[in-house]
């Protein structure tokens, strides 16, 4: 008899057992609502509120319920901006000053094209050059039958004085940054000097920049040389009209920033 009441003792002590885990299991449910919460509405008191909840739900609390909740300071709340409305003062205040910023630049580059598009009624390039405002900056279309001979990288005598002349365009008060970049048609070439349209649009583009490079006013630093081969036509290059446009060699003025210093 005292065997089975000791046994009954046994089972009603172990019963309880289960409280334990239980209550931890809902403290931790509780604590992942609350970063979901967190998570799909970000504000900077209730980022504040939520990090005291935390530590009343793990250091001060014993159950799933016993926390301090946080008490909100009205005065502050009513009278000093938090850190997120000052954020985003800041930020507001950031992106208006790169829109003027922005907008003075299109101007000065909107201004350099003009002298460029006078440059060119001035020798009757019309059909030759053009110009055109970009989101990558200020870009100069010139087509090779102006500078080369047909295969040829080098620049013609009596042509080096058009990239000369256009040098003295490229003198700014603010230097930018400068990419000439070379461009074919889609006809193969294979010569002693070039194994394909490739390497021709480089040096196309190098002897160009060299050309522009005379002038002792620009900064070498500032200035890059690309070829693209028949890559990156503009033109259907399956008529001569269309291959005609795509040989081509192209200055880009890059717009202004801090790096070009």
């Amino acid at each position: 008899m005292s065997r089975r009441k000791k046994r009954r003792k046994d089972e009603e002590h172990m019963s309880e057992a289960w409280l334990l885990p239980y209550a931890d299991l809902l403290t931790l449910l509780l604590a992942l609502f609350i970063v979901l919460f967190a998570i799909s509405s970000v504000d900077a008191q209730r980022f504040s509120h939520l990090s005291q909840v935390f530590s009343g739900i793990f250091m001060n609390g014993t159950g799933p319920v016993e926390f301090q909740q946080p008490v909100e300071d009205s005065e502050q709340s009513a009278d000093v901006p938090s850190d997120w409305d000052a954020y985003n003062k800041a930020e507001k205040e950031a992106a208006e000053k790169a829109i003027q910023e922005m907008e003075k630049e299109l101007e000065i580059l909107e201004a350099i094209r003009e002298k460029v598009e006078s440059f060119i009624q001035k020798n009757g390039y019309e059909d030759k050059f053009s110009t055109s405002l970009t989101a990558e900056g200020l870009l100069i279309r010139i087509n090779d039958s102006v500078l080369f001979q047909s295969g040829s990288d080098t620049v013609r005598e009596e042509d080096k004085n058009t990239g000369r002349e256009l040098a003295k365009l490229l003198e700014m008060e603010v230097p930018r940054s400068v990419i000439i970049s070379g461009h074919t048609d889609n006809v193969p070439i294979k010569n002693s000097n070039f194994q394909s349209n490739w390497e021709l649009s480089v040096m196309r583009a190098v002897n160009f920049m060299k050309v522009l490079l005379e002038n002792e006013n620009l900064d070498p630093q500032l200035f890059s040389a690309k070829g693209f081969g028949e890559f990156q036509p503009i033109a259907d290059n399956n008529t001569a009209e269309g291959r005609e446009k795509n040989r081509r060699v192209e200055v880009l003025i890059q717009p202004y920033t801090e790096e070009t210093q």
